[in-house]
């Protein structure tokens, strides 16, 4: 861990290509992404800031390649709570870090969750590593639902951030998630292409491929079945466009939803009992004309304008744990989808980039026993 210091903390820039022409305070709030324009503009004004040796002035632009000083006299004020977390961290330069991100957990304070979020926990273990608290600030170019397991990457400065953003605008960052669902695919693999858009009963953040869905986007998610039981499988989803619960509404569309998904599958929670059910294919009545309301896992959750299928269903409500029962054991009470690949190449380096998170506690132990008492159907080829 850096040494404190007393001293201002000084630092020497250089400006980038796509910042050429723009204001010195835009110029150095992306550098500081935890001071805002207004905190970067006191700055200027007390002489604490210079371009190419010259005293910068609140009206003052800079051009690229241009060397930029800065002596931070004042703490950021715009910065995250930093709440000390284990985290599982896959990878981390001085770019970007990777992380395992647990189930339950949300990626950004929102709505109902306003701390505790993975944004906060590396909050702190970025002031763990820099002499000013604050220095570094988190950056979210993707997300997972907080009830979705696996691999995402935070960027730790400006540049990395806005080329990660751009791979992913682009489509050129790969996915790849786990997931456990009813039914067994009739084909080995496939691909779901239905557009996507908000379901029509309105009031919620669930999703829907009916006809009548809200505002429709174009979506594509390829599958694979990797192992068949009887009544379920693993199958493993690559998404290939970015929508709100993708995975979870593609594969409910075609009758197979995911174990214990609250919003388009039979129950929110997979017991022990539910073993002995022997599905083939569910019927998803969440896709219909806007008065066809699930009859399990309803939600009081608000509309959320998110392109994302990775979401974090932030606005909920905090769940209360599920009562278990000794005579029919809990197995999972969260959707069983855990991001278990994520493939780009790195936004400075240009290296390839591959990272893996093992299948979590919870899902493994329903792969278990769906190994033990649903029994192995035909292998999927």
């Amino acid at each position: 861990m850096p040494a404190p210091s007393d001293a201002p903390f000084e630092a020497q820039l250089t400006v980038e290509n796509y910042l050429h022409g723009v204001r010195i305070d835009s110029f150095l709030v992306r550098h500081f992404r935890n001071y805002t324009p207004y905190r970067m503009q006191r700055l200027v004004r007390a002489g604490q800031v210079r371009i190419e040796g010259v005293q910068a002035e609140s009206s003052s632009r800079v051009y690229r390649g241009q060397a930029v000083h800065v002596r931070l006299l004042e703490p950021p004020d715009h910065l995250l709570p930093a709440e000390p977390r284990e985290l599982e961290i896959l990878y981390e330069d001085q770019w970007l870090v990777v992380v395992n991100k647990p189930a339950d957990l949300v990626v950004h304070p929102c709505g109902n969750f306003s701390s505790g979020s993975l944004a906060n926990a590396l909050q702190a273990h970025f002031d763990r590593q820099t002499q000013l608290p604050g220095l570094v600030r988190p950056g979210i170019v993707h997300r997972l639902d907080r009830l979705t397991s696996g691999v995402m990457v935070c960027p730790k400065d400006h540049l990395a951030h806005r080329h990660l953003g751009i791979s992913w605008e682009q489509g050129r960052v790969s996915k790849a998630y786990l997931a456990l669902v009813y039914g067994e695919p009739l084909e080995d693999r496939g691909e779901v292409g239905t557009p996507i858009g908000q379901w029509p009963g309105g009031g919620t953040i669930r999703m829907s491929v009916s006809t009548d869905a809200i505002d429709p986007r174009p979506s594509r998610t390829r599958y694979e079945v990797l192992e068949r039981f009887q009544g379920y499988s693993l199958v493993r989803a690559r998404p290939l466009t970015g929508r709100l619960h993708q995975i979870r509404v593609h594969m409910a569309s075609i009758g197979h939803p995911l174990l214990a998904d609250e919003f388009y599958g039979p129950s929110p929670v997979f017991r022990e009992a539910d073993l002995a059910h022997r599905a083939t294919q569910l019927p998803s009545p969440f896709f219909g004309s806007g008065d066809q309301l699930p009859q399990t896992g309803q939600s009081l959750r608000k509309t959320a304008n998110v392109d994302d299928e990775d979401a974090e269903d932030e606005r909920e409500t905090p769940r209360l744990p599920k009562a278990d029962d000794p005579l029919n054991p809990l197995l999972i009470d969260r959707q069983a989808l855990h991001a278990e690949q994520l493939q780009f190449l790195h936004p400075i380096t240009l290296q390839a980039m591959d990272f893996r998170a093992p299948l979590p506690a919870d899902m493994g132990r329903v792969l278990v026993a769906l190994r033990q008492t649903a029994g192995p159907n035909t292998p999927a080829g």
